[in-house]
């Protein structure tokens, strides 16, 4: 599990990069420098650790059996890599954040063939400079001056107009 070797960094620091705020830089700098200084060590060292010779202790070593001992020993040796309670909640999380994604994004093309459809109909009305007030009536007619029956009051905006209020019911 644990035989992966670190050859390069996984991280798009230039994409952190971009995000990071100005106040912030500094304590970027030194987080990357970490980051690479650990990279280095891990990579400079072997991937494998260095082989014993075994038959060189065999000769040296006078206790018969001691070294065939610690030989049996050592291969049997087995060093667990940790395992990672947080692998499960971040694979979780990234299928909750996809799933997110994708209704992202077929919100915003529902919204863009919504907004498509506005801009075909705004093009096939008449051009403002060539409309009559007859015409703006029948193209917009919540916004448009209506003496008859929305009366206004000169100046006819919104700041002029009087607004009864609601008398509250008992």
């Amino acid at each position: 599990m644990a035989s992966a070797r670190i050859t390069k960094s996984a991280i798009n620091w230039a994409s952190i990069a971009e995000r990071v705020p100005e106040s912030q830089k500094h304590l970027y700098q030194q987080f990357k420098s970490k980051s690479d200084s650990y990279l280095r060590k891990a990579t400079s060292l072997p991937e494998n650790p260095p082989a014993i010779d075994w038959a060189s202790y065999k000769t040296r070593v006078p206790v018969k059996g001691m070294v065939e001992d610690f030989q049996r020993q050592y291969e049997a040796l087995k060093v667990p890599y940790p395992p990672n309670p947080k692998v499960a909640e971040l694979d979780a999380l990234e299928k909750e954040t996809k799933a997110d994604i994708e209704k992202f994004k077929r919100e915003s093309t529902a919204r863009a063939e919504e907004y498509k459809k506005q801009l075909a109909h705004i093009a096939s009305l008449i051009p403002f400079d060539q409309m009559t007030m007859e015409d703006y009536r029948d193209s917009y007619p919540d916004t448009a001056f209506d003496p008859i029956n929305k009366p206004t009051f000169w100046p006819h905006d919104a700041e002029s107009q009087i607004v009864e209020e609601e008398k509250p019911s008992h």
